[in-house]
Order: structure tokens, then C-alpha cells, then sequence
């Protein structure tokens, strides 16, 4: 009787695997479907948002300072991190500005200021007879930006931590950056983009949180993405055989 009831189950069973089996193949199939057809029905916006890359900007480092390699590096790499946050991918170029009859040219010097490209010049101490009242730097609308190494060296002295010089060097760099992306006229209540720094400011810079607010961050990004494309059409524009440096 056991016996029996056992080989009735496993006919049951046999019949029920047969059965679930193409209605497993069908819930799949189905399955697999719906996906593609939610796929397709979302925006392309939303597709292309997730898709395309942070905007790009390149920035052309000429330092006219005793900084070292090393110092610039560590600024840059500061620099990179608050503009990253604002949503903004950061290529340096770094150009030397000492030649000798011996040296070949400078590569960098050649280069044309293109729509998307910045030009950032690091100072020792503003030019003489300059009419900028700023204490680290300046910029001029579109492509150029100023810092003043001695001024940020001189802090970073006052306070006896000189592993601060490269952070704030590279808060500077980012804010005068930030000038020429947002307008001259982008000074703020708050964040870096602040006109004067006092000591909170400096520590919120030490620690990392001196940085662009969200409106900035916004306006940052579409300043970028309108300057790629105004590039994007320039190379188009190029007679042909013109090969970009």
C-alpha cells in the first residue's frame, strides 16, 4: 500500500514537472519582455542622463613661482576633487615657462585658447600696476585665471602648517575657476565662492568642506556642456587637412 501511494506521487510529481516547466519557460519569457518594454518607455532623457559623461574642461597651467612640482600636483589634485563635486572633470595641462636656446619648444605655448580650454597662471605677486583689489587671484572672462602663490605661501607660514599651502592653493585655483564658469559677478553669502575668507573659511577648506553650493554646482555644469559644444562646432568648422594640436 506504501508502495503504491509512493509510485502515485511520483507519477503526480512527473505530471507536475512537465507541467511547470513550460509555464516557468513562459513566466520568463514574459518577464524578459516587460523589461524591454519598460526600457523602451523610458525618456530619452533619462537614458541619455544616465549615459553621458560629467563635462570637461581643460585647464593650461603656466607657473611663474619658485611651487614646486610637487606643491602644484597636490593643488591641482584639490582643485580636481572640489570641481569634481560640482560635477565637472578637470584635464591640467602643465606648461613650463623657463626656456633655453637648447630647450625644444614648448608645446603648450602653441596652443590657441579654444571655447572649452581655461588658461590658469600662477603668480608670485599681482602685476604691477593692476587694478585687481583681490587678495589670492583673479580671472578675465573667458579663459583666463590668476592666483597668487605668495600670498596663499605666506598663510600657510602665518599658521605654521605648510601642509596647508597646496590645499589652499588648489581652493583658490577652483574658486577663480569658478569665476569664469559662473560670471565675475557669482560671489556668494556661502560656500567657496565666498569674496573673503576668514578663519572658518580656511578651516572649512582644511577639512573639505569649502565647496559650491548646489546652484552653483548646476550652473558650473551647463557653462561646461555649452563651452563643449561651441568646441564641437569649431572642429567641425576646421578647413580640412587642419589637424588639432
Amino acid at each position: 500500500m506504501k508502495r503504491s501511494i509512493s509510485k502515485h506521487h511520483s507519477a503526480l510529481g512527473e505530471d507536475f514537472t512537465c507541467w511547470r516547466l513550460p509555464s516557468l519557460r513562459l513566466s520568463l519569457g514574459i518577464l524578459v519582455s516587460l523589461v524591454g518594454t519598460l526600457v523602451l518607455a523610458l525618456p530619452v532623457s533619462v537614458l541619455a542622463r544616465v549615459e553621458s559623461p560629467s563635462p570637461t574642461i581643460r585647464v593650461r597651467v603656466d607657473n611663474y613661482t619658485q611651487a614646486s612640482h610637487d606643491i602644484l600636483a597636490k593643488a591641482e589634485w584639490e582643485a580636481s576633487r572640489i570641481l569634481g563635486k560640482a560635477g565637472l572633470k578637470v584635464i591640467w595641462s602643465n606648461c613650463s615657462t623657463r626656456h633655453s636656446l637648447e630647450a625644444p619648444p614648448d608645446p603648450c605655448k602653441e596652443e590657441v585658447p579654444e571655447a572649452a580650454n581655461i588658461d590658469l597662471r600662477v603668480l608670485g605677486t599681482p602685476p604691477p600696476n593692476t587694478f585687481h583689489d583681490t587678495v589670492f587671484g583673479f580671472s578675465v572672462q573667458p579663459v583666463l585665471a590668476s592666483v597668487y602663490y605668495n600670498y596663499v605661501f605666506r598663510l600657510a607660514k602665518n599658521d605654521n602648517a605648510e601642509f596647508e599651502l597646496p590645499i589652499i592653493l588648489g581652493t583658490v585655483v577652483a574658486h577663480e575657476i569658478g569665476h569664469l564658469l559662473l560670471g565675475s559677478k557669482s560671489h556668494s553669502a556661502t560656500g567657496i565662492m565666498q569674496p573673503q575668507w576668514g578663519p572658518e573659511s580656511i578651516r572649512q577648506a582644511m577639512v573639505g568642506s569649502l565647496v559650491f553650493t548646489r546652484e552653483q554646482a548646476k550652473l558650473i555644469q551647463s557653462e561646461a556642456q555649452k563651452r563643449m559644444r561651441l568646441h564641437m562646432v569649431s572642429l567641425k568648422e576646421m578647413p580640412i587637412g587642419v589637424v588639432e594640436q
